[in-house]
């Protein structure tokens, strides 16, 4: 499970050092691949490759008539990139997926259970600020009764 941010950089041949607290259950889980998609909130989404087998096959399994449906198989299929970390625990971010996100430099990684997101720290930074505040009456009908 992995839960948590994680404040990094990408250094000059655009790899990021995977925080020590995930490389041994990576390496465990699957052997240190995973899957690099787009998300499409302009942030990249991280999956340990056997989190990414059913997924991928629930996305292809939806009608491609449907042209939501083709976009979505597009944009995450599509793009799908497999990487490995390498013996210091990096992987390296493929160029069209580091575009797509507008990564730079300083990135924030956030751990959602299962994968990962990878966003570019500003970008972060403001989707915090446009998500944290629930508006009068904008509370999902899914949180309703819900107490943390």
């Amino acid at each position: 499970m992995f839960r948590g941010l994680a404040h990094l950089s990408l250094d000059s041949k655009a790899r990021l050092a995977v925080p020590a607290k995930h490389r041994d259950a990576l390496i465990v889980q699957c052997e240190g691949r995973l899957i690099i998609t787009a998300d499409p909130s302009h942030c990249l989404l991280v999956y340990p490759e056997p989190e990414w087998v059913p997924i991928e096959a629930k996305i292809m399994s939806l009608s491609g008539f449907n042209e939501q449906m083709r976009n979505l198989q597009r944009t995450i299929v599509g793009r799908a990139e497999e990487v490995a970390m390498d013996g210091a625990g990096r992987i390296l971010v493929p160029p069209k997926l580091r575009e797509h996100a507008i990564l730079d430099k300083r990135v924030v990684l956030v751990g959602l259970g299962r994968k990962f997101e990878l966003w570019d720290e500003e970008s972060w930074i403001k989707q915090c600020e446009r998500a944290l505040p629930l508006k009068d009456g904008e509370m999902p009908v899914e949180l309703e009764g819900f107490s943390l």
